[in-house]
């Protein structure tokens, strides 16, 4: 089930139920140590960064993508696809999960605006900050590559056909990580309240980017709204379904089951459209 809003235990707890049905016993320290991360990074405690000040990009955010993959990674294992992710692949997609909006956090000596002013480069600013966390939490280089490569796969400008990747395995997280980014957020119940500050964040970027307003994607709130369900139909969807190799429908229950997550997303839309 779909949760209206979930906690970094609660997460948690599902990656390591996940986990426990690949590998009984297996060492999910990772698991532990990128949520334990995370969480300090978000909520301010890390040393060296601020914590999310964020209203749409926040960390529940985050918190509801990587629920989607952990329930990408179980509907994957239910409907019996090989080859089988290992406990191992599985820890990585998690750590790139976790980390693939880092990029929004503002070290402690900026004071500027807020994380928004980093909207065009935080996909960037994620892999940076990811490659200088993951060794301390013993991650071998090729590890690190591969989770720097499933963070490249998230936002609207990503070209996943433009990527590389070591292994098959490694490409199919990368599509699990950008489909539940998208999933997570517009299968929200709270996503059509949460439009206003999406806009507000575009706008803060646009203002740091001096982008002239003839040339922004949105000329408000209301337009970004109206215009979210074309965004649906004609960009997001084909993405999951050619890109990203049509891995969404592994949250079904069973092949040609409903889909909770789009269901929610088609809700959503229709709450727009009335």
């Amino acid at each position: 089930m779909l949760p209206r809003s979930c906690s970094p235990t609660e997460v948690l707890a599902a990656a390591l139920a996940h986990a426990e049905r690949l590998q009984p016993g297996g060492d999910t320290s990772l698991i532990r140590a990128v949520t334990t991360l995370a969480t300090d990074l978000f909520e301010g405690r890390h040393p060296d960064y601020q914590g999310i000040d964020l209203l749409y990009h926040s960390y529940q955010h985050t918190l509801l993508a990587t629920w989607c993959f952990v329930d990408l990674a179980e509907g994957r294992r239910r409907h019996g696809i090989t080859p089988a992710l290992s406990l191992r692949e599985f820890e990585l997609g998690f750590s790139a999960i976790m980390l693939h909006d880092s990029g929004y956090l503002k070290l402690r000596s900026d004071t500027d605006g807020t994380g928004a002013k980093y909207t065009l480069s935080h996909i960037l600013r994620s892999c940076a900050l990811a490659a200088s966390v993951l060794p301390g939490l013993g991650c071998n280089w090729d590890e690190i590559n591969g989770i720097l490569g499933a963070i490249r796969c998230t936002g609207p400008t990503s070209k996943i056909g433009t990527l590389t990747f070591s292994t098959a395995a490694e490409r199919q997280i990368g599509c699990m990580i950008a489909t539940s980014d998208y999933l997570g957020q517009m299968a929200d119940p709270h996503y059509v309240d949460k439009l206003d500050d999406l806009y507000r964040e575009f706008e803060e970027a646009n203002d740091y980017n001096r982008v002239p307003r003839e040339k922004r994607m949105f000329a408000s709130a209301a337009d970004l709204i109206a215009r979210t369900p074309d965004f649906w139909h004609k960009f997001v969807f084909p993405m999951l379904e050619r890109d990203y190799e049509g891995v969404y429908r592994w949250l079904a229950e069973a092949p040609g089951a409903p889909n909770p997550y789009i269901k929610a997303v088609e809700a959503n839309l229709r709450r727009i459209q009335s």
